[in-house]
This record gives C-alpha cells, sequence and structure tokens, in this order.
C-alpha cells in the first residue's frame, strides 16, 4: 500500500504561484508511475500532470494543454516526494488537487483509471 498526502494549496492571487507537494509513505515512490490530477466544483476529475517510473534511460513526462509551459513535475525519490510548481495560476486552475501513483512501468499513466493509489487532496484557490 502506499499512503499519499498532498499539502501546499491555498489561496493566490492570478500570475502567482505555488508548490504543491505529495509525500508517500508505505512504499518507494520512485518505483511508482506518479500524477496529478484536479476536480473542478461541478466538473469532472480531470488529469493535469504525470511522470514515469525514472529508468536507465530516463522518465517522461506529460502535461495537460492547459498548463503545458506553466506547470512542473518533477520528483525528489531522497524524500519520497512529488511535487507540483504551478507558475502564472489563472482563475481557472482553481480546484481540488489530487496527487495518485500507478503500479505501472515504462509509461507515463494520464487516465485517473491507470492509478491505484490516491492522495485526499489540496485546494487550489486563483482569485482574478
Amino acid at each position: 500500500q502506499v499512503q499519499l498526502v498532498e499539502s501546499g494549496g491555498g489561496m493566490v492571487q492570478a500570475g502567482g504561484s505555488l508548490r504543491l507537494s505529495c509525500a508517500a509513505s508505505g512504499r518507494t515512490l520512485a518505483n511508482y508511475a506518479a500524477g496529478w490530477f484536479r476536480q473542478a466544483p461541478g466538473k469532472e476529475r480531470e488529469f493535469v500532470a504525470a511522470v514515469s517510473v525514472l529508468t536507465s534511460i530516463g522518465s517522461q513526462k506529460d502535461y495537460a494543454d492547459s498548463v503545458k509551459g506553466r506547470f512542473t513535475i518533477t520528483r525528489d525519490n531522497t524524500k519520497n516526494t512529488l511535487y507540483l510548481q504551478m507558475n502564472s495560476l489563472k482563475p481557472e486552475d482553481t480546484a481540488v488537487y489530487y496527487c495518485a501513483a500507478a503500479r505501472k512501468l515504462g509509461i507515463v499513466a494520464v487516465t485517473g483509471e491507470e492509478y491505484d493509489y490516491w492522495g485526499q487532496g489540496t485546494q487550489v484557490t486563483v482569485s482574478s
């Protein structure tokens, strides 16, 4: 079992930045594909960013078109933690953000159905 706990959410003005953290316990997060999803009120959960397991040839990352160039997903394997750096935030980025882990090797998982473990979520609110 992997336990995931998000932090770093909050309220920020448009154009500002936040960094979300997702601390894992129970297993080594580096052995799992990992990602971030978000869900705004009245909307379905949507993919934000994902990173594959690091191999000898590196790792892959993928981003939703709406966040490309503004958000960056990274891992710190020494801290067993996943991050999402969010810059140039917009009001439409307002949502509950969830991190997730998937028992998959060699791919970037971009759909929620591919993930096995989820955090409880952290609220991000961007005011205009």
